[in-house]
């Protein structure tokens, strides 16, 4: 590694590092502990739907364990079941781990079943994929691909579809092709679409979170909220019923009418109740002998209590011991038995008696109508429960398999009809929660959708994508039927789950699907190309200003590759390594995307606070392509070894000697590899030209913001490193935008960066000092030392891996506000 300097070769030999050093390898212990959990689960969560999940998953590792076992599963290839090609779709569960199933594989599906039943043939696929290609199945095939009428899950589900339009256009032998690959497997995998009702929306422009029959599943699926029927049900009928039995009360008070002679109960209660207003002029019940109209009413009343509480159970307070109703009743039952009270049941009606007047008045006065009328008015309210059913009612009459383009009919208050005919409250609005619900729904541009919050992260962004490029890489197919078959199955392709790879190997891409090969020398590329750029770099703008302070994910990283290629832009996005399996080196495109951050970048603020050298990175690249003055040879020995300087640059500047494996070890070097390419965003603002219309200052103080936000849960998280490392990430996003202000903006920005701190908890500023300090001190022209600090330690390089304690998390004790956070801290 002759072309490191030799301060980072010193720097790396004297750092402190891990002794371990192994050879990885793939184990059982990952799928062993999963298979544990998915155990644990399955036999304690309450929930039976988890249960039966946890089922499921016992299977598939069980599956996995097996397959590790007998050498039928090689984890960490890209072709891990034995005999089964790399482009057939595996089974893949958590972690990257294949089961050793193909997704395309397993029992006949039901559609699967009736096809069998309605051509006359057995019912397996060998006879089914025979079905499809004679005549009566390729033209039931055609009308498909006419009609455009199908469903493709996993891309296996394309392949017939393809050789029928292969045949009709006129190419037997691509057809002949195709079916060769693909007849070793005609017993095993689904090569035939299933039944759908109408194809895709083909708007390139516009996505949506879920289809309208999702949304009202989702919809649907809302039961009513136990704790806010009791509450109606209180309100509605206790409360009312309730006051009737203390107004019966208060009948017999003194000073409610004419003398009586008192009884038995009433001589045993001692002196009446003080109190004051409507309490102090309630005095002692049965101070006056009950006649019989009043006992005959007070035996009616019981019944009717005994018949709504059979009826209405949700509300229990009236039956627990000690709340004033439950002593109203047995008082009453006890007295229209007995006609008298014991001085125990006596004293706790008086104590009921005075305490609910007390509380909201007499039963008639103003102040006890007031409470009534506003609480029966609450009990009116719909249900969020009967406003779900009526907005699913709405969702039900759209066209389910899309998105819809406006949602305001469908979240609109109830209309007067629906009134009448639902018995809901005219008028009555739609509960925000349902609202949240329709509007992912909504088909707009991505822009839109991430305006309105319906998009709320980059990773839920990355799950739309697929809508858009789908669209995109169809338009380079001249026929309408080939472009809807190649969206569905571009779509479907995005479905696939990532496998787990060591040793540097790719997923695989949609191109080495054979049936999509089959029809790529077809494609156009001209205005394909022109769009697929426009998608290109609207995307990375959108994901720019909707998430400045978020790293790209590997999802949407994959998206972005694919635009790229189809505009001919010759543009390397990397993906966020796994610290868990991380080799020790990187592929090419790293390199490349390093020397291309190097061009943009050279002699920023950025390059100056992370101490990078970028004109040495800049030449690697060049020597690897044979244009630079470093590793002659032959052009694959000067790419292998640029990479290697590469991936050992990394090691230096991350203070870790190569060939020593920790994950947090990983993780450093693979920071440095991230701050090096500046993980995408560097490709993206340079070669694509991205702009996002705010500008680069508006990002740079966002970015700040979550930090801020992120440094707050560091002393209330029991694991706060992810948290730590993420502060990072954003930190970093925000030096690079701040490296691409004018000078004035990004003295503004840094000169507004302690107001957001003191808009925080206390803590946030002291423990962001040390990197505020240190950018400051970047940004005046000084450096940081060799171990990234300065000032004798008061300023600091925000880095987010680390092999020791981080700083970030201690603060002062007096920057906590409280002693309880004080105490959380120690």
């Amino acid at each position: 590694m002759r072309s490191l300097p030799r301060r980072l070769m010193n720097e790396q030999d004297e750092r402190h590092e891990p002794k371990q050093t192994v050879d990885l390898g793939i184990h059982a212990g990952y799928p062993t502990g999963q298979l544990a959990r998915a155990f644990t689960t399955a036999a304690a969560h309450e929930d039976p739907g988890a249960r039966r999940r946890a089922e499921r998953r016992i299977g598939r590792w069980q599956d996995v364990l097996a397959g590790m076992a007998a050498g039928t599963l090689t984890v960490g290839s890209r072709t891990p079941v034995a005999g089964l090609p790399a482009w057939v779709t595996p089974e893949v569960v958590r972690g990257g781990f294949a089961t050793g199933a193909a997704s395309a594989g397993g029992p006949l599906l039901p559609h699967e079943t009736a096809t069998a039943r309605r051509a006359g043939v057995r019912a397996d696929r060998a006879a089914l994929f025979a079905y499809w290609l004679s005549d009566a199945g390729l033209a039931e095939l055609t009308a498909l691909l006419d009609s455009g009428a199908y469903e493709v899950a996993v891309p296996e589900e394309a392949a017939l579809l393809t050789v029928a339009w292969l045949l009709r256009s006129g190419d037997r032998l691509g057809a002949l092709r195709l079916l060769e690959t693909l007849q070793p497997f005609a017993g095993r995998l689904r090569f035939a679409p299933r039944p759908g009702t109408a194809p895709a929306p083909s708007d390139a422009a516009v996505a949506h979170r879920l289809t309208v029959g999702e949304a009202g599943t989702a919809v649907g699926r809302r039961r009513p909220n136990p704790g806010v029927e009791a509450m109606r049900e209180a309100l509605a009928v206790w409360n009312p019923f309730f006051d009737e039995m203390l107004a019966l009360w208060l009948e017999t008070a003194a000073g409610s009418g004419s003398e009586g002679s008192g009884t038995a109960g009433a001589d045993t209660t001692g002196a009446d109740t003080a109190g004051s207003g409507d309490a102090g002029r309630v005095g002692r019940v049965l101070a006056r002998t009950p006649d019989k109209d009043w006992l005959r009413r007070a035996a009616a009343m019981l019944r009717r209590y005994e018949r709504l509480a059979a009826r209405h159970t949700l509300c229990t307070k009236h039956r627990k011991a000690g709340e004033n109703p439950l002593s109203l009743r047995l008082a009453l039952e006890e007295y229209v038995t007995r006609r008298a009270l014991d001085p125990a049941r006596f004293g706790r009606l008086q104590h009921a008696v005075d305490s609910m007047v007390r509380r909201r008045g007499l039963p008639g006065s103003g102040r006890h109508q007031e409470l009534r009328a506003r609480q029966a008015a609450d009990a009116a309210r719909p249900s969020h429960h009967a406003l779900a059913q009526l907005v699913a009612r709405r969702l039900s009459v759209l066209p389910q398999d899309t998105g819809t383009p406006d949602v305001a009919p469908l979240v609109a208050p109830v209309t007067d009809e629906e009134a009448q005919a639902s018995g809901l409250t005219a008028g009555a609005a739609i509960p925000e929660v349902v609202r949240r619900t329709v509007e992912s729904a909504l088909s707009a541009p991505l822009a839109t959708l991430v305006a309105r919050g319906v998009v709320p992260s980059a990773e839920v962004l990355a799950g739309l994508v697929p809508q858009l490029v789908a669209s995109t890489t169809a338009l380079a197919y001249p026929d309408e039927a080939l472009r809807t078959l190649m969206a569905a199955t571009y779509r479907a392709f995005r479905n696939r789950r990532s496998l787990l790879l060591l040793n540097l190997e790719r997923q695989v891409r949609i191109e080495e699907l054979p049936w999509v090969a089959a029809v790529a020398g077809l494609r156009r590329q001209g205005e394909a190309g022109r769009s697929a750029r426009t998608a290109l770099v609207h995307l990375a703008e959108v994901s720019l200003q909707g998430f400045p302070a978020t790293i790209l994910p590997n999802p949407l990283v994959r998206e972005l590759s694919t635009l790229a290629r189809q505009a001919g832009e010759d543009v390397p996005f990397v993906e966020e390594l796994a610290a868990d399996i991380f080799m020790g080196t990187f592929s090419g495109k790293f390199l490349k995307a390093a020397a291309g951050a190097g061009r943009l970048l050279g002699g920023s603020l950025y390059e100056r606070y992370y101490g990078l050298d970028y004109e040495l990175v800049v030449a690697l690249e060049e020597s690897a392509h044979g244009r630079g003055p470093l590793e002659p040879g032959t052009s694959a020995q000067s790419a292998r070894s640029a990479q290697q300087d590469f991936a050992d640059l990394c090691h230096a500047y991350a203070g870790v000697r190569p060939r020593t494996w920790s994950v947090a070890a990983n993780g450093k070097v693979i920071e440095q590899a991230q701050i090096l390419t500046t993980h995408n965003l560097a490709a993206v603002a340079g070669p694509l030209g991205a702009a996002p219309a705010p500008g680069w200052a508006d990002l740079a103080r966002r970015c700040f913001t979550t930090v801020c936000r992120l440094t707050a849960q560091v002393p209330y998280n029991p694991r706060p490193l992810p948290t730590i490392k993420d502060a990072a990430y954003a930190w970093r996003q925000m030096l690079f935008h701040l490296s691409l202000c004018a000078a004035d903006e990004r003295a503004a920005v840094l000169a507004a960066l302690d107001g957001e701190t003191a808009r925080h908890p206390s803590h946030v500023a002291d423990r962001l000092a040390p990197a505020l300090a240190g950018l400051r001190l970047v940004a005046a022209g000084g450096s940081f030392e060799a171990d990234g600090t300065a000032e004798g330690g008061a300023a600091r390089r925000f880095l987010g891996w680390t092999t020791e304690r981080h700083w970030l998390r201690d603060a002062p004790l007096g920057s906590l506000g409280s002693p309880k956070e004080r105490q959380h801290l120690l």
